[in-house]
């Protein structure tokens, strides 16, 4: 999988742990996820057409790289239209599996000992993205934890201070810390 994959992919996850809590997509996120799976059909047919003009392992290696980049605009896009988490999580564990199979069409070129190193590499690097996802999940799963945490011991010592009121204004200032903690 290249760098700029990874941390892209990385990057979105965090950039989207604010958002982890599903969410209804909104009403033209449909067909935008439709749009980006049409242009992903799209591109992957341009590209199979560029690959018919090639033959053996070239054409091989052609046609597996455009199914692993169709793959990826798919995954992303539906990721971003469900919006959890555990879909982009999911999504990252799919493109790594798609491009283990390009790598392992790549290593179809090799021979010998140099086809057991290029194996061995695909799958350590398959290996390496997939727990990389499942280690930012827990990580941004941790964090908001934390932060539910945080809230909760806020709410608690701002119930706390309306206790030092009594009547109408205890009323107002508990009703206050309820929306202002969202409780």
């Amino acid at each position: 999988m290249k760098t700029s994959h990874a941390l892209l992919l990385i990057g979105a996850a965090l950039g989207w742990a604010g958002h982890a809590v599903a969410q209804q997509p909104a009403p033209d996120a449909k067909a935008i996820h439709q749009q980006a799976l049409d242009a992903a059909e799209a591109a992957y047919d341009t590209a199979k057409a560029g690959c018919d003009a090639l033959a053996g392992i070239p054409h091989d290696i052609c046609m597996a790289d455009a199914r692993a980049a169709r793959v990826r605009i798919e995954e992303e896009a539906g990721a971003a239209y469900r919006n959890t988490l555990a879909a982009y999580t999911q999504a990252r564990m799919r493109i790594a599996a798609a491009y283990y199979e390009r790598d392992k069409t790549r290593c179809g070129a090799a021979v010998g000992n140099d086809r057991e190193v290029c194996l061995s590499l695909a799958k350590a690097t398959l290996v390496a993205t997939q727990a990389d996802a499942r280690a930012d999940r827990k990580a941004i799963e941790a964090r908001l934890d934390a932060q539910d945490a945080k809230i909760d011991a806020e709410y608690r010592v701002a119930l706390q201070k309306c206790d030092a009121y009594a009547g109408d204004v205890k009323e107002g200032c508990v009703s206050t810390a309820r929306t202002a903690y969202g409780k």
